[in-house]
């Protein structure tokens, strides 16, 4: 079993963390999972809810974005405890209704954390915040809709409008979004996407052709020879993950795991739906561990790629797959010269890893025929980002690892809809090929300039050049970067819209006038005058499938979020683009998506099938890449690292197991061994004794950048076998110290797992949760 947790007592002197566990879910996981489920949605409504979950015939999951097997392969409980908090934080008993916001003013409000917020339970009805009041009041539907048509129509310019999307909202609701917004005469639509992912699809669509992973769920389960997991934590982030990865070992397959911290994930499995799992010792999932410095993963693949070159030399014809290069690549040559000229030393140094491991690790490549790798935020969001997952690319271009069943790159998505929000139109710099399809479709003539992406988003309303926010879900606040500027951003807005199904940071950070929207959330029926609806969603394999809530609705008051954008349309624009059909019937609103967006032929029909269908990707399906050229890309990338002073050193952010997002259940790690506090701060014991450090003291980061320094006060020092020169902390408490500038090139992504800081004695004793 994982090692259990201990409370740090207040006296920071002589305590202790057991360090990371070295198994994952097991019992432990059933006890914590039945406890958050009964005590949120109570016995019987939290069995029958939770038996509807990623259920062929149910609904998906509102927490991550991974797969679901074939539904034949399908148990009855398909899901796991990040799951079943996130099912349970939203089918709560609890409300936040018009009687709580007369009971606390906004100012009071704006003093909580946002665990506690959230735990008060759902939205009940629309709230108005009117300019100069202290208490958010009750406004009705046509009230609430009228106003933000009001203030959206009276713009001098469409473009003083941003419309922000969480990756959580249904494919319908996001076309009928990106539709609303163009049809205003703006592309500003910053969602999620900007701060997670945004830099695997720039590097894979530079190099392949196509912004999407590349796998399918029995690519990993059924048919790898190795799969490499790295600058990802599957056991707290991707928990079904697990189940596939222990399918892959038990028919032979090889796990590499690469990444800064020791996780629980990558020991033993304890598959708590079979008997190995809860009696015996489960499966340990990695074979090997490489413990990567924080941001050396592109030092560690150029290392890889070196060995391979070397291993080819010495045996030529026998280590890369020269037919495929030949027929389907271009840059090799230009490659291969590169890493012939790599120093061994300064691959060591920045990846934190030996010569000799490294080549333990090509050696394990050379025995695979299909190889995978895997990755998620701890790649994506670095300065020198897309230059790592372009070297990830070119390791799987050198043995043909593209376009064949059990190869290829795998960008594991965190929120359920995120890659069906892109697919759907999402996106601030959308083609002009689906533009057109769009006008066609709905007889007018969308914009062309780009439009703002979630940090030019940030930086233009705190510029004053925006007016209206209105965000589809989300928390915009704690996800983004740079809290402080970014919360005055929001304030400085005229009218901000939140449509969302719990009380968040974001709804207390409101324009000079503020409206909150509460919507139907994933769990519950959502019928509109046509009937039962379904709405559909996008997994990070690229299947698309149905979504059917089975819970009452939790207020009267509550509209899905189809129909809030379908309303808001109506009141702005009428309905020359027959909003009130797309409200009433969202099978009209799925064949415009299939005129609209590439690979939806026979929408309705093919989704009705049990598990959906799979999107088309072309270098997965024919091995023919979309790029200018018609060949995958090899690229040059050499080794970088951010620059980190003396004295100094590079912080990380991660989740605890106790959250999804920015959304906490509870302020526990069991995984890491800490138990009811998230200020903390991981630190390897020879970084402790060179900051004349103990564990357990109380301590500030400042993050040191070009414009400033952040600082982020009273944080618990950690002893943790992080690598020499790392530390680690949970956001969004650590999302203050990152510089709203501090991006990666090329998909401006914030550079969240690459803060310089300092650590410093704290300045005050008093601590926060």
């Amino acid at each position: 079993m994982a090692q259990q947790p201990r409370r740090r007592p207040a006296d920071p002197g002589g305590t202790h963390v057991p360090g990371p566990g070295r198994s994952s879910v097991g019992l432990p996981s059933i006890t914590e999972s039945a406890r958050y489920a009964l005590t949120e949605m109570g016995p019987r409504r939290g069995l029958l809810t939770l038996l509807s979950v990623n259920q062929a015939d149910g609904f998906d999951c509102p927490s991550c974005a991974w797969g679901e097997p074939a539904p034949e392969h399908r148990r009855t409980a398909e899901f796991c405890e990040n799951g079943v908090k996130a099912v349970a934080w939203e089918a709560t008993r609890k409300r936040v209704d018009a009687a709580f916001f007369a009971a606390h003013t906004v100012t009071a409000l704006r003093e909580r954390d946002g665990h506690w917020l959230e735990s008060q339970g759902r939205l009940a009805q629309p709230m108005h915040l009117a300019p100069g009041a202290t208490h958010y009041t009750p406004i009705t539907w046509d009230d609430a809709l009228a106003l933000t048509a009001a203030r959206l129509r009276e713009l001098p310019d469409p473009n003083r409008a941003v419309f922000y999307t969480s990756g959580r909202t249904s494919n319908e609701a996001a076309f009928l979004y990106q539709l609303l917004a163009r049809r205003l005469g703006t592309n500003n639509l910053p969602d999620c996407s900007n701060m997670c992912h945004e830099s695997s699809g720039a590097a894979l669509k530079e190099t392949l052709g196509d912004g999407k992973g590349l796998i399918a769920y029995d690519d990993i389960s059924e048919h790898a020879d190795l799969i490499i997991v790295v600058g990802q934590n599957p056991g707290t982030c991707h928990p079904r993950m697990l189940t596939a990865l222990e399918a892959a070992k038990r028919r032979g397959a090889r796990v590499i795991a690469a990444n800064p911290l020791p996780e629980a994930g990558f020991g033993r499995f304890r598959n708590p739906q079979t008997a190995r799992g809860l009696l015996g010792t489960g499966t340990r999932l990695a074979d090997r561990w490489l413990p990567v410095r924080v941001n050396g993963d592109l030092a560690l693949f150029a290392g890889l790629n070196r060995a391979l070159t070397d291993l080819e030399d010495a045996r030529p014809g026998t280590v890369l797959d020269h037919d495929f290069i030949d027929r389907y690549c271009e840059g090799f040559e230009a490659a291969v010269a590169a890493w012939r000229a790599l120093d061994w030393s300064r691959i060591e140094a920045l990846s934190g890893l030996s010569r000799a491991r490294i080549e333990a690790c090509a050696a394990e490549v050379l025995g695979a025929d299909r190889v995978i790798v895997c990755w998620a935020m701890g790649l994506t969001q670095h300065r020198n980002a897309v230059a790592t997952i372009r070297e990830i690319v070119d390791f799987l271009l050198l043995r043909g690892n593209i376009g064949r069943p059990g190869a290829g790159p795998a960008p594991i998505r965190g929120h359920s809809n995120v890659q069906g929000d892109r697919t759907m139109g999402i996106w601030e710099r959308m083609p002009d090929a689906f533009l057109d399809r769009l006008g066609d479709e709905f007889g007018f003539d969308p914009p062309r300039a780009h439009g703002l992406d979630t940090v030019g988003a940030i930086r233009a309303m705190r510029d004053g050049e925006v007016d209206v926010f209105v965000g589809l879900g989300g928390n915009f606040a704690s996800a983004t970067p740079d809290t402080q500027v970014t919360e005055a951003a929001l304030a400085d807005c005229a009218l901000t819209v939140h449509i969302a199904t719990k009380l968040n940071r974001s709804h207390l950070c409101p324009g000079t006038e503020a409206l909150l929207l509460p919507c139907l959330g994933r769990t519950e029926r959502d019928r509109q005058t046509s009937g039962e609806q379904f709405v559909t969603v996008e997994d990070t394999m690229a299947m698309v499938h149905a979504s059917r809530g089975r819970l009452l609705p939790g207020s009267p008051y509550l509209r899905s979020e189809v129909a809030i954008v379908a309303g808001l349309g109506l009141a702005l624009f009428g309905d020359g683009l027959g909003w009130r059909a797309m409200r009433d019937d969202y099978a009209v609103i799925r064949r415009h998506i299939e005129h609209v967006v590439p690979g939806f032929h026979a929408f309705e029909q093919r989704v009705r099938q049990p598990g959906g269908f799979m999107l088309p990707r072309a270098p997965r399906d024919s091995r023919t890449f979309p790029t200018a050229t018609g060949k995958a890309r090899f690229t040059v990338n050499p080794p970088t690292a951010a620059d980190v002073p003396p004295g100094h050193l590079l912080l990380t952010t991660v989740r605890s197991h106790d959250q999804f997002n920015t959304t906490v259940y509870g302020l526990d790690d069991r995984y890491r061994g800490i138990s009811g506090s998230r200020r903390v701060v991981f630190l390897n014991p020879d970084d402790l004794a060179q900051l004349h450090l103990r564990d357990g003291d109380l301590v500030d980061l400042i993050s040191v950048n070009p414009d400033g320094e952040r600082r982020a006060p009273g944080f618990r020092a950690v002893r943790y076998p992080t690598p020499r020169g790392c530390a680690a902390a949970y956001y969004p408490e650590t999302n203050v110290l990152v510089a709203l500038d501090a991006t990666a090139i090329a998909s401006n992504t914030p550079a969240s797992k690459s803060i310089v800081i300092r650590v410093e004695p704290a300045a005050h004793r008093e601590t926060g949760q």
